[in-house]
């Protein structure tokens, strides 16, 4: 999935197969242009990048309710996430680790990881905003 942001273009490589819910969940709201405006409301350096959320504040969930897909996939640099507030409430945001975080593996759903644009994921301040999004099949 190709993510143009106001500070540059990422892509991430999503794991249907690991997290089949979370994967086809943020495809379709890809594909309707949901991330379209979305802000990165949460930035903690040397942890994560966080976005995808309606409301820009943490606590959107897009009307969504996922329940947990935990596997075994480890968060190393680049792994994208889903936040949760509670067990089973994932929804629409998510985040992207900026270095290996072992506290968070079996926690948070791993859905993803960054395949390009690392660069650009590491220079996003609270307040930058996904400008577009597009599924590449």
């Amino acid at each position: 999935m190709y993510f143009k942001t106001t500070k540059g273009n990422f892509v991430l490589r999503l794991f249907g197969k690991e997290a089949p819910l979370h994967t086809i969940n943020m495809v379709t709201l890809a594909k309707t242009g949901f991330y379209n405006g979305l802000i990165f409301h949460r930035v903690v350096p040397g942890f994560v990048v966080q976005g995808g959320d309606p409301r820009g504040d943490g606590w959107g969930t897009g009307g969504i309710v996922l329940p947990d897909e935990l596997n075994t996939v480890q968060y190393k640099e680049g792994i994208v996430g889903m936040p949760l507030a509670g067990k089973d409430t994932g929804g629409c945001q998510f985040f992207i680790t900026l270095s290996p975080q072992p506290r968070l593996d079996y926690k948070y759903t791993v859905f993803g990881e960054v395949n390009q644009g690392m660069s650009v994921i590491e220079k996003l301040e609270i307040g930058d905003s996904i400008i577009k999004t597009i599924v590449i099949e």
